[in-house]
This record gives C-alpha cells, sequence and structure tokens, in this order.
C-alpha cells in the first residue's frame, strides 16, 4: 500500500491533469462555435468532434500503455476514490443510459422509471454486500474471488467454480458489449456519414487503443477524461430545453412544472378527431395482419403467389427499373415458411395496435384499459427494478474496479463518488425526456409536412431499412398527426439539441458524450471477458508457469479477438439497445448474485452449492428467455405472471439462491481455509 503522502502527492498531480483537459476541452467548444457561426459545413464538425475525442483516448492509452500485470488488471491499486468514482460512473453510464434511457421515458412515460431505481438501488448493495469485501480479498477478477472461497476442484483451487464463473463473465459482459458496440455504429454513421457497419468497425479502433495498450491503467485515466465529456454532453442540451419551456436552467428542479402542460397536451391530442382518423387506420391495418393469420397456412401462399405475380408482371411490361428493384426487394422480404408470416405477422400487427392507442399519460403509473393490464405493467415495473439491482451487485465489470483502489476504505469512498456522479447524469435523465417531449408534442406535432425540420430527414437517413424516425401523412391532410410520428428511443437524446434548436457544435458534443458513454463502458466490458480467459483460464487452469509477459500478451491478443466478433454480432442489429441490456443484467443477477453474497456472509456455503447455485440460476433465466422472447423463438403467451423476458432474473435469482442454500446443506461444510477466508475479508480493515 503506497503512503499517505504519496497518495496525496499522486491525487494533486492527477487534478492538475484534469484540470487542463477541462480548460483545453472548453477551448475546443468555443473555437467550433466560433468556426460554425463563420460558416464551417456541419459535416466537417461532424468530423472533428469524432476525431479530436478518439486522438484524446488513443492519446490516453498510449501514453498508459504497460505490460505490467498488476497496472494492466488493476491499474496498479493506487487509484484515487474520487476519480475512481468517475471512472467506474464512465464505466457504468453506457449507451443504454446516456443514449436510450430517455428515449425510454419518452416513449414509456412512468414504466421506464424502472431502470434508473434499479441502477441506482444496485449501487447501494454493490456499496453495502460486495466492493469492500472484493477489495480485501485483493486479487484481479471475479473469478478469483468464487474459486477462492469456494475451493474444490483439484488441489482444492476451485477450477470448476471458476469456469463457470469464467463462462458467466463471458456471457453477460459479451451480451452487454454488442449493446455499446451497437450504439458506437448509430453514433459514428450519423456524424460522419459513413455506412452502419463502417461506424461499428471504426468506432471499435478507438475501444482497442484504450484497452489493447494499457489494460485497467489505460482504460481508468481514459474514462475519467469520458465521464466530464459525459457529463458536459447531457447537461447542456437539458439545460437548454429547461430555460426555453421553465424559464428555468436546473432541469432537475424545473422540470416538474412542464409535466402539467405537457399532461394537458396529452388530453388535447387523445380528444383529437384528426388523431382518431389516423389511429383509426392503424385498426384497420392491424385487422387485416389479424385477418392474414386467421387464414394462415392458405394468405401465406396467396401472398407469395401475388409478390411472385407482381414480378413476373413488372418485367414482362418493361417496368422501370426502380419498379424491377422494388417488386424484387418485396418478394425476397417476403416470409420464406408459414412460420416466419405468423411470427413476422403477428409482430406488425402488434405495432400497428401500439400505434393505434392514444398518448398514454407520461406521468400516470401503470396506466392500462383493466385492472388486469395495469396490474400486469407494476408487476413488471417491479421485476425489471429487482433485476437490475441484483444485476448490477453481480456485473463482472462494474465489481472489477474494487480491486483498482488503495484501500478498503478508498473502495467505500469510491462507491460513494460513482453514486453522486451517476446521479449528476440520472436526476437529469428524467426532465430531458419530459422537455423533449413537450418541445415535440407543441412544436412539431400540428405544424405542416412541407416544413418539416431537418432533423427528421437526418436522423430518417441513417438506417434506410428500419428508419430511425419516421413521419408520414397516413391521413393526407398535409398537417403532421401524433399517431403519424414513429421514433425510436435510441435517436431522442442525440437529436435532442436539433430539436431545442441549439447550434450544430453541441450536436456533435451530444455525439461525443454518446460516444464516450458507448466505449468507456465497452473497454470495461472488452477486459472483463480478455482478463477472464488470460487469467483465469490460461494463467489458472491451462499454464500456471507462464511468464508475466506473457500472461498481458495473451490477454491482449484474446481482447482484439473478443472485439471482432462482438462487433460482428452488433452489426447485425440483434435487438434494440435497453433489450441487450436487459438480458445482460438478468442473466449476472441469476448466476453470478448468490455465489458471491451468500460467499460473503454464509460461511456454510460450499463448493458444490456455488456450482449448483450458478447452474440453475442461470438454466432458469435462460429458460424463461427462450420461451417467451419472440427474437429467441418463443411467445409472450408463454410467461409466467406476464413477466418481460428481460426480466427472466426475477426467476432466476431466487433459483440461483435455493439451490446454493439446498445443495450446501445436504453436502460437507467448507474447508477451513474457506471459513478463515471469510473472517479475513469480513474484518475491519
Amino acid at each position: 500500500m503506497s503512503a499517505p503522502g504519496s497518495n496525496k502527492r499522486y491525487f494533486r498531480r492527477l487534478s492538475g491533469y484534469y484540470a487542463w483537459f477541462c480548460v483545453c476541452f472548453a477551448g475546443f467548444l468555443l473555437a467550433l462555435t466560433v468556426l460554425e457561426k463563420e460558416g464551417m459545413p456541419r459535416l466537417w464538425i461532424g468530423h472533428l468532434f469524432m476525431f479530436a475525442t478518439i486522438v484524446l483516448y488513443a492519446t490516453i492509452g498510449v501514453v498508459s500503455r504497460t505490460s505490467n500485470v498488476t497496472e494492466y488488471y488493476v491499474a496498479g491499486r493506487r487509484v484515487p476514490a474520487l476519480f475512481n468514482g468517475m471512472a467506474t460512473a464512465a464505466d457504468w453510464i453506457s449507451a443504454a443510459s446516456f443514449i436510450s434511457l430517455a428515449g425510454g421515458l419518452y416513449l414509456y412515460g412512468f414504466d421506464a422509471l424502472a431502470y434508473i431505481m434499479g441502477w441506482t438501488g444496485g449501487y447501494c448493495l454493490v456499496a453495502l454486500l460486495i466492493a469492500p469485501y472484493l477489495r480485501k480479498f485483493g486479487q484481479y477478477t471475479i473469478p478469483d474471488y468464487l474459486a477462492a472461497r469456494y475451493g474444490g476442484g483439484a488441489g482444492g483451487r476451485g477450477g470448476p467454480v471458476r469456469a463457470l464463473a469464467v463462462g458467466a463473465t463471458i456471457i453477460v459482459s459479451f451480451i452487454y458489449v454488442v449493446a455499446q458496440i451497437y450504439a458506437v455504429g448509430l453514433i459514428a454513421s450519423r456524424f460522419t456519414g459513413v455506412d452502419f457497419s463502417v461506424g461499428i468497425f471504426l468506432g471499435l479502433a478507438s475501444i482497442l487503443v484504450c484497452s489493447f495498450l494499457g489494460g485497467m491503467r489505460g482504460i481508468t485515466w481514459t474514462q475519467v477524461a469520458q465521464y466530464i465529456i459525459i457529463l458536459v454532453a447531457f447537461l447542456i442540451p437539458t439545460m437548454w430545453l429547461s430555460a426555453k419551456h421553465a424559464d428555468n436552467p436546473l432541469p432537475q428542479v424545473a422540470y416538474g412544472s412542464v409535466l402539467p402542460k405537457l399532461a394537458q397536451r396529452e388530453a388535447q391530442l387523445a380528444a383529437d378527431p384528426r388523431e382518431e382518423a389516423v389511429r383509426a387506420q392503424f385498426r384497420r391495418q392491424a385487422e387485416d395482419y389479424g385477418a392474414r393469420l386467421a387464414a394462415l397456412p392458405g394468405s401465406w401462399e396467396g401472398g407469395r403467389l401475388e409478390a411472385q405475380r407482381r414480378l413476373d408482371t413488372a418485367r414482362l411490361r418493361n417496368a422501370s427499373l426502380g419498379e424491377v428493384r422494388n417488386a424484387e426487394r418485396a418478394l425476397a422480404a417476403y416470409p420464406k415458411t408459414v412460420d416466419d408470416a405468423d411470427a413476422l405477422w403477428r409482430a406488425q400487427r402488434a405495432r400497428l395496435l401500439a400505434r393505434a392507442q392514444p398518448p398514454e399519460a407520461h406521468a400516470a403509473p401503470f396506466p392500462g384499459a383493466t385492472e388486469a393490464e395495469s396490474n400486469a405493467r407494476r408487476n413488471n415495473f417491479l421485476a425489471l427494478v429487482f433485476c437490475l439491482m441484483f444485476g448490477t451487485a453481480a456485473l463482472p465489470h462494474i465489481l472489477m474496479r474494487s480491486y483498482t483502489t488503495p484501500s478498503v476504505h478508498a473502495a467505500r469512498g469510491s462507491v460513494f463518488w460513482t453514486l453522486f456522479f451517476i446521479l449528476l447524469i440520472y436526476l437529469s435523465i428524467p426532465a430531458l425526456a419530459v422537455l423533449a417531449k413537450y418541445d415535440i408534442y407543441t412544436s412539431l406535432v400540428g405544424s405542416d409536412f412541407r416544413s418539416l425540420p431537418t432533423w427528421i430527414s437526418y436522423w430518417a437517413n441513417v438506417d434506410k431499412i428500419n428508419p430511425l424516425i419516421s413521419v408520414t401523412d397516413i391521413n393526407g391532410d398535409g398537417l403532421v398527426q401524433l399517431a403519424e410520428i414513429a421514433i425510436d428511443g435510441d435517436v431522442l437524446v442525440l437529436a435532442t439539441p436539433e430539436i431545442g434548436g441549439l447550434p450544430y457544435v453541441i450536436s456533435g458534443l451530444v455525439a461525443a458524450g454518446g460516444l464516450a458513454a458507448a466505449l468507456s463502458t465497452a473497454d470495461g466490458l472488452l477486459l472483463a471477458i480478455s482478463n477472464a480467459l488470460s487469467h483465469d483460464v490460461y494463467y489458472k487452469i491451462v499454464d500456471p508457469g507462464a511468464s508475466t509477459q506473457k500472461r498481458v500478451t495473451i490477454s491482449k491478443l484474446l481482447l482484439l479477438a473478443v472485439a471482432f466478433i462482438a462487433a460482428y454480432a452488433a452489426s447485425q442489429k440483434p435487438a434494440d439497445i435497453l433489450s441487450l441490456v436487459g438480458a445482460a443484467f438478468s442473466l449476472a443477477a441469476s448466476t453470478l448474485f448468490a455465489p458471491l453474497v451468500l460467499g460473503v456472509f454464509w460461511k456454510r456455503a460450499n463448493h458444490a452449492g456455488a456450482i449448483a447455485g450458478m447452474i440453475a440460476g442461470f438454466l432458469t433465466c435462460l429458460y424463461y428467455m427462450l420461451r417467451t422472447n419472440p427474437i429467441l423463438g418463443g411467445r409472450m403467451d408463454a410467461a409466467w405472471f406476464d413477466i418481460a423476458p428481460m426480466s427472466a432474473g426475477i426467476f432466476g435469482v431466487p433459483a440461483g439462491i435455493a439451490a446454493v442454500v439446498l445443495v450446501s446443506l445436504l453436502t460437507a461444510p467448507p474447508s477451513r481455509a474457506s471459513n478463515g477466508l471469510v473472517d479475513y475479508i469480513r474484518a475491519p480493515e
């Protein structure tokens, strides 16, 4: 452990570095603002933001490069609590928080508060139940702790427990990192003009520079800089909208005055006859899909023949190339089998029925047409809060940060600072959702289609196959109705500066913030995966005699391989960001929470119980996801208590805890060494 005097000097030196960074960052923003006023093209500003931030992260990565094992895995265990809190907050404020959470609140209102409550409450569990004890244990990874605590296997080294923990770490982190890389592609494609898939691999380069060269050391100092960018990028447009609509620049205080005005506007739109005409058209389209579903398999065969007939007709009458191509695309997109048609038409029918509903009151808790529907929404809200809390307390890439502080006391302080820095953002997210919603409901709704704002066409063209926003004149009256607007939640925050009428420089800043959020989390996740493979599999199981240089080299090579696999998976757009993140949290909670926490607070938990708990929790969670998630071939008709698939951890966590307790009681008690380790990590420092 470092001496107190050297720790203070180190803290002062770091504070000086980041103070200079803040000054330079402010100067950069000011310079770009001046250049925009002088006529610099928007595309150049977007390129400059992307280029400058990636160069910054690359520079920190190069300066922090290391081959020292302790520096690479845990940043030398000398990161001050304040800076570790900033780095952990950046690690935590992922693309889901920065990009998708405000969009989720915009789309789902009160229901989406489950994310804020669950993620914030989860950090309280980390502070109380896990972080200090992991720091007292003082190794490198989460499988390290579980293997030492439970033992078993050849030589009592905990090989089976370690292998299962590594598997859980890889699966959870991989799902989570795919969501981050998807967000990187979204931002890069919007602000550089490149294709979405190309944007993913451009962002991947900046992820790799930090984590590949410097490991945890490089990631930590990059994440501190990234948090500063995230904070500034999120607060500026939110404060602007707050001043615009509430005459108060403090959004956390001011947005309460906008909520009643939003509720009044929602009531007007719900009763507007033009809105009802659009909704009726969506209902008719949904009924058409219902009729097709009822007539399967004949309707599928008839539709396929009709699509083929249209293509043949277009070719025979020498139609234009565009018309022939459209007919070819329609035939290619037509469901290949009856089962495909059933799944696709059900999804389209559900989407149309959702758009046919009047707007729900943003602040109404668990609205529903019937008491049963309202109860189902309440149950899903509570289940999601539960999964996110327990998942937070079991996420390997977050728990790894407990190892980087100089002491147990610093680890506790680090969690406090993490919560503080997270809340600066999280208390602003509900405000941004309300302010942006009110702006769209009052400025865009009711406007003329001939004078749509330019930001709509910008975002509509990012992904032409699945547009992030579409505004279509369904009833042909030339005016925009709310029901005619389809907006993807992932686009709201990135488009907020343009929605609010801010200079394009702020749009670039928000993109840089979203990129920082995605990259910071992706860095931590990739390092968690590569460390689990190199340290826990290669060094602890395959080659215990490997040199420190070889261990670090293996970790870097594995990180590179995992990064490219994750980038490929993200390029396939498997699901929206929040759904992927929710699945990762449920799996983490189901698999790792029980052995982690019971390992600290229940001495009787043993090797067999830990194995049973991880397997039972994981399989229960996975089974429920496969059973209910349409993307994985399941159906919500098969749900238990109407719980959504992303909240599968509500069943996996109890199954894991019950298996640990039951199997531990039915088998031999743990060794004296295991009990001694529990006494050691629970003793005050």
